[in-house]
């Protein structure tokens, strides 16, 4: 059985690159080039990013 939290993770690959462009449930954005950088980012919410509009 699988827990529901609603929390949506996306990952788009950017085309013509190498590069991977996350956004987190929080809005918070990030790009990589390795797959496992971009869900270690997502999976330490709320450490090491925070929301868009929050100026940093």
């Amino acid at each position: 059985m699988t827990s529901r939290t609603g929390e949506i993770y996306r990952v788009d690959w950017l085309p013509g690159t190498d590069v991977l462009h996350g956004t987190c449930h929080c809005g918070a954005e990030h790009t990589a080039q390795d797959p496992i950088e971009m869900w270690e980012w997502m999976l330490a919410h709320p450490d090491g990013h925070a929301p868009r509009g929050n100026g940093s």
